[in-house]
């Protein structure tokens, strides 16, 4: 007996491409809604990195929501590579 295809419950996932500025990240933002089929629109947050009250450490995100777990985590890494920065990924 051979089976086709095989049930397999999707795991949501947070998408967080880490970008260098607020400038970048609504650039990279817009793209991503051009690139991907997305349920939302993506979010653009500011985050300061630990310990640091200097603004100018702050690192932008660009925050995909994946509901279904369906984007492809290599074409979104590839993106933020394109604007200097990076993927990090949750599941939720």
């Amino acid at each position: 007996m051979r089976v086709t295809s095989v049930f397999r419950p999707s795991t949501p996932m947070r998408h967080l491409l880490v970008l260098p500025d607020r400038e970048t990240a609504e650039e990279v933002a817009e793209e991503a809604g051009q690139r991907f089929v997305l349920d939302d629109d993506p979010q653009v947050v500011r985050e300061a990195l630990a310990g640091e009250d200097d603004a100018e450490d702050a690192q932008w995100l660009v925050v995909l929501e994946d509901p279904d777990g369906e984007l492809n985590a290599r074409a979104l890494r590839e993106l933020a590579e394109e604007y200097d920065g990076w993927l990090e990924t949750e599941s939720e």
